[in-house]
């Protein structure tokens, strides 16, 4: 054999053993791109979820007193926090103009009055016309009215306790001019008891929470008791400031110790409806906000596909989707955080 018969079957050798190294390793790089997931079944279950909602303590007769006519203020009798009593005098205003308008009503239907009496006669006389007549019984109608709303107003120049209570929040000071009707003062029959949890919720709660429903309230202050109360009233419109639906907690047990308006509370609401949704690990969701996040799903346990999800009731170690799964079979629970969409992954128990 010569030499050149030699060199050429080596040639032919080399270059298999070099394209056989090649595929090994195409195929160990294949291999370490499959991601090793664990994976559950997907099931809807019936759930009635617990919503946390927080709030602050009121109670359920909170009032805004105010002047019937407007002017100005002449004397505001409490501060904030005091203690009142029933018809206790809390606050007047200026008379100077209001006892004027009142005399003026009333020298305005004594001249009515007069008209009309000295019409009747000559009207009996056949000295006017019965139109004449007629027009003077009006006006003093009319006169009799306007005196009656003067004095009206003037009773409702001062502003006196409806019940005994607190005095909340006091609007105004003295000498301030205020118009009809102006809130001047707030106050509450806090000694009669009838304390509520006033809180906001999003839509998606209040829609799960029914009048009647059942809750559990916490306040900071007492942090070793707890109170239970029920869903007594559910706003149908949003709170123009903080853009949430108003809920009230009437709390059903008399406190042992003295509540005060304002302090902060909790409460688990327990709704009354249950829902069917699909109970997931809280650590395969991924990307989350208030209301949606995204979880990694398999359809053919070969590859992962991240998908959109709306979120129910969230506790430490659970989440609850109401919305997204409809399709999936199964969840991806671990490894999620190395995954992307359309990464291979290899399942492992």
């Amino acid at each position: 054999m010569t030499m050149k018969n030699f060199i050429l079957p080596l040639t032919i050798v080399a270059i298999l053993a070099q394209a056989c190294g090649k595929k090994t390793e195409v195929q160990q790089e294949d291999v370490s791109n499959i991601i090793p997931v664990k994976v559950m079944t997907l099931a809807k279950s019936s759930v009635q979820p617990v919503i946390q909602v927080s709030g602050q303590l009121t109670t359920d007769d909170e009032t805004y007193l105010s002047f019937k006519p407007g002017g100005v203020i002449r004397s505001i009798n409490v501060r904030e926090g005091d203690a009142i009593r029933k018809g206790q005098l809390l606050a007047t205003l200026d008379l100077t103009e209001i006892n004027a308008t009142v005399a003026q009503a009333t020298l305005a239907f004594e001249k009515a009055q007069r008209d009309f009496n000295r019409f009747s006669k000559l009207y009996k006389d056949s000295v006017v016309t019965l139109e004449q007549f007629q027009n003077s019984q009006t006006g003093f109608s009319i006169a009799q009215k306007q005196l009656e709303t003067a004095q009206f107003n003037r009773s409702f120049s001062e502003i006196r306790a409806l019940s005994d209570g607190y005095v909340l929040k006091k609007f105004v000071s003295e000498g301030q001019v205020i118009s009809s009707g102006s809130a001047v003062l707030l106050t509450n029959g806090a000694k009669k008891g009838g304390w509520i949890v006033r809180c906001g919720v999003g839509d998606r709660d209040w829609s799960s929470i029914s009048l009647k429903d059942i809750a559990r309230v916490s306040i900071d202050a007492f942090p070793d008791e707890s109170f239970t109360a029920i869903v007594t009233r559910k706003s149908e419109g949003t709170d123009p400031q903080s853009g949430s639906f108003t809920l009230e907690l009437t709390i059903n047990e008399k406190p042992a110790h003295s509540f005060a308006t304002g302090m902060f509370g909790k409460a688990s609401i327990t709704p009354s409806r249950t829902s069917e949704s699909w109970i997931i690990p809280f650590d395969a969701l991924l990307d989350s906000d208030a209301q949606h996040g995204y979880v990694f799903i398999t359809e053919d346990n070969k590859s992962a596909k991240k998908v959109k999800v709306i979120l129910g009731s969230i506790s430490r170690d659970h989440v609850q989707i109401t919305s997204g799964l409809e399709k999936a079979k199964s969840l991806i629970i671990s490894g999620s955080a190395y995954l992307t969409d359309n990464s291979a992954i290899r399942i492992i128990e």
